[in-house]
């Protein structure tokens, strides 16, 4: 279902000037929810989530992703902390604090939870520069999970 309907979302989402940060289909209070994770350079508002409501409304009516089961739309900002799944998740957070949790603690250390700026990503690894100014690569093997890091 997701696939079916992840073609006509980001293209409707790229006309409005957002961007695709993710998709889930769930049962939700005894519901069916489609939720669609949107985000943009400049945040996302509660008008920003209505305005990509009403605009995904038609295009799925006619697409029919669920094959005439009801579902609830939702849209939503992916939330101040939630893990990175993408490469452009990444790339949205290149030189911003982040936190890496580890499976283990890395070699000389006890900590599990590692932060600093985001300084680059790939396929094998990300690297943060530390407080100290030391840059740290770690294997995304070894990242249990990367998400912004929020202070209070």
């Amino acid at each position: 279902m997701i696939e079916r309907a992840k073609p006509v979302i980001e293209n409707t989402l790229s006309a409005l000037g957002y961007e695709l940060v993710d998709i889930e289909y769930k049962n939700l209070y005894g519901q069916k929810h489609l939720i669609v994770y949107v985000a943009s350079e400049r945040g996302i508002s509660l008008d920003d989530c209505e305005i990509v409501s009403n605009a995904l409304d038609k295009p799925l009516d006619d697409l029919d992703p669920t094959a005439g089961v009801p579902y609830c739309l939702d849209v939503s900002s992916p939330g101040l902390d939630r893990p990175f799944k993408t490469r452009r998740d990444y790339e949205r957070n290149y030189g911003k604090s982040v936190e890496i949790k580890l499976y283990a603690p890395l070699s000389g250390t006890k900590d599990k939870l590692i932060v600093g700026k985001l300084v680059s990503y790939d396929d094998d690894s990300v690297a943060i520069e530390t407080a100290d100014g030391k840059t740290l690569s770690v294997k995304n093997s070894a990242a249990a999970l990367v998400r912004p890091h929020i202070e209070f």
